[in-house]
């Protein structure tokens, strides 16, 4: 097997340009890595044969870009044409979309090549892809480890170098926590940066699409060709093209960073600790000011969550009744049992046990006692991360509160699911950039990731203090050692 993918994307592009490689070589080679690794269930659908077929039209193309021919996997949550796209769920086990999502139309326009859609938590509810109507996914630093969720697919097929590039989805957490678990770098852009159009709601003022990669150069190119205004959806921002890598390689020295005294409190492992003040005492000798501040409400953020989340999710997922497309139950008496057995059949425990408590929410005078009050106390969130920025550039903090657990952990906890991702959904509260970067490891050799948030639309500034911590780190982050070499 050739090791054209261990490379940099700059690399592999230079070896296209002068034609020492094609496209179907980077193709042959993720498919090798894919089919030899399918004990980490990343994958749920593959596109192989199409892969290959517009790896060789791409032969006689000129290489016009950075990612041209590069692959990519897809979380199968975007609305691919032509190609399944279950959401992780038995109810659209069959589904095949009949348009693209607005980010496939844009990594095709670059020409890049879509080799399957990733595994998930069903319908993006969870927090460690177990959810998943078809297995959880397995992560690459140790088999018995959850991946993460609900990108977790992505994230492990990225951690295991199968491929360069994915794309997921980011709820609740749900780019960041997995790539905090798996090793790699994730980004929730701002909300309204990447158009939502094609993306299966889960959460409809929440969900944002986020690139995931090995480094953060390749997530800030990615970022660059994903990102930007679309008619299609309406809540996508009026913002101008602008390149993402700019500020990498530039100093970092004089930048003022938050720590907020919750995201280092008891919530959080002392391993995990231990691993994130170290890399705030680099940034205090590379010149950074830190401080400790309250931000209030923020501990409230994983009950608004619940809240507001668990609604969206019941009236966005009342369409799939098996009247349009999707499982539908057969010979049903009436058209109540067509409703009911479909639902009941084609949705997992935690899908409908969140259908049925955001049904609550929405009911009657529950609107404006749950909902109303859950919206308004998350503009306060927002306030109050804006009042941190006012005076710091970043808020800083770890991922998750601890590494990944045994994916034979049984939980009867409903609210571990959203426990996992209490260090990150403030952000989605606020609507707000974050990233994960790779910082360490634990005893057990468990990746573990830093939480970088800045103002809404400063992406680039996230990027530009996550190289210079990368570059410091020279983190092995590849979880096949050196059996590749």
């Amino acid at each position: 097997m050739s090791n054209y993918l261990d490379l940099s994307v700059k690399e592999i592009n230079k070896l296209l340009k002068s034609k020492k490689i094609k496209p179907i070589d980077l193709v042959n080679e993720a498919f090798e890595r894919i089919e030899s690794n399918e004990d980490l269930n990343c994958f749920i659908t593959l596109n192989k044969e199409e892969a290959i077929k517009k790896a060789q039209e791409l032969e006689n193309k000129e290489v016009d870009n950075l990612l041209f021919g590069i692959p990519i996997a897809i979380k199968d949550n975007i609305c691919t044409e032509g190609l399944l796209t279950t959401c992780g769920s038995k109810i659209l086990e069959n589904f095949v979309p009949i348009y693209n999502a607005t980010v496939i139309d844009k990594i095709n326009e670059k020409n890049m090549i879509i080799v399957g859609k990733t595994n998930m938590d069903e319908f993006a509810m969870g927090s460690c892809s177990k959810t998943s109507y078809f297995g959880a996914p397995h992560n690459p630093w140790n088999k018995e480890k959850i991946t993460g969720g609900s990108s977790g697919g992505s994230a492990a097929c990225i951690s295991a170098r199968l491929v360069p590039f994915a794309l997921g989805s980011d709820t609740g957490g749900s780019v960041r926590q997995p790539s905090a678990l798996c090793g790699i770098v994730g980004m929730k852009p701002t909300y309204g940066r990447v158009s939502r159009y094609g993306l299966v709601a889960f959460a409809s003022s929440l969900d944002q699409i986020g690139p995931m990669t090995r480094d953060v150069e390749e997530n800030a190119e990615l970022l660059n060709i994903i990102c930007g205004k679309d008619e299609k959806d309406l809540t996508s921002a009026n913002k101008e093209d602008e390149d993402f890598t700019r500020l990498i390689g530039k100093d970092i020295k004089g930048m003022k960073i938050a720590v907020p005294n919750y995201f280092v409190s008891d919530v959080v492992t002392k391993e995990v600790l231990n691993i994130f003040n170290e890399i705030v005492d680099l940034l205090k000798k590379s010149g950074c000011t830190v401080d400790y501040v309250d931000v209030p409400y923020i501990e409230n953020a994983v009950n608004l969550y619940q809240i507001i989340a668990m609604g969206e999710a019941s009236g966005n997922l009342a369409r799939f009744d098996g009247v349009k497309y999707g499982y539908s139950y057969e010979n049903p008496k009436d058209l109540e049992e067509l409703y009911t057995k479909t639902r009941q059949i084609g949705f997992g425990d935690e899908v409908k046990r969140r259908i049925m408590v955001g049904s609550f929410i929405l009911s009657g005078e529950n609107a404006k006692v749950y909902y109303d009050k859950a919206l308004s106390i998350r503009d306060d969130i927002k306030k109050s991360f804006d009042k941190v920025f006012e005076k710091y550039d970043f808020i800083l903090g770890p991922t998750t509160a601890a590494v990944a657990y045994d994916i034979k952990e049984e939980s009867t906890d409903p609210l571990k699911a959203f426990l996992d991702d209490i260090l990150v959904i403030p952000v989605n509260m606020a609507g707000l950039p974050g990233l994960n970067l790779p910082i360490g490891f634990s005893k057990d050799k468990l990746p573990i990731g830093m939480h970088i948030v800045s103002k809404r639309f400063e992406e680039a500034k996230i990027y530009q203090i996550a190289s210079f911590l990368e570059k410091k780190l020279k983190l092995n982050l590849d979880p096949r050692g050196d059996k590749h070499e």
